[in-house]
């Protein structure tokens, strides 16, 4: 079974858990290249080119649960990530996030709506599988869910 097969059948199972997980991976790519796109600009929106930026790094250790175990990073780092494990933190988070991406539009549109809006549909997606009480499903494919077990 190739990986495309394994991707599909993870969408097959109907947990908004991976749906979150699998747009978080795409937020990651939008947020990272977005906050460096805008970062150049010499005005309000460098802020949040750096917070979208620091987003997406953040989200790198959120969504792909082994990293926490290879990569050095200090304790309390880990503890903090920790807190976002679970579907009701990951919805929190990810909205949040995406609240502070949307005030961007307050000085004018940029291309930073684009992780604003995946933002908010991953935080939508956790908050829908928090809500219908499903249990939180690591994609098999990102490190699936006895690595996910090993750090929470």
């Amino acid at each position: 079974m190739g990986i495309m097969d394994s991707i599909a059948s993870e969408f097959k199972t109907r947990n908004f858990s991976i749906y979150g997980q699998w747009t978080g991976i795409i937020a990651i790519l939008i947020c990272i290249a977005v906050g460096i796109a805008n970062i150049f600009r010499f005005d309000i929106l460098i802020l949040f080119s750096v917070i979208c930026l620091i987003t997406g790094l953040m989200l790198i250790f959120l969504e792909i649960p082994f990293l926490l175990r290879i990569c050095p990073t200090s304790k309390t780092f880990d503890d903090f990530m920790r807190k976002f494990h679970s579907l009701w933190g990951r919805a929190a988070f990810y909205l949040i996030a995406a609240v502070v991406q949307w005030l961007s539009l307050i000085k004018y549109a940029t291309s930073l709506i684009a992780a604003a809006v995946l933002l908010t549909l991953a935080g939508l997606f956790y908050l829908f599988a928090a809500v219908k009480g499903q249990e939180f499903v690591g994609s098999k494919t990102l490190g699936g869910q006895g690595v996910a077990q090993m750090i929470v």
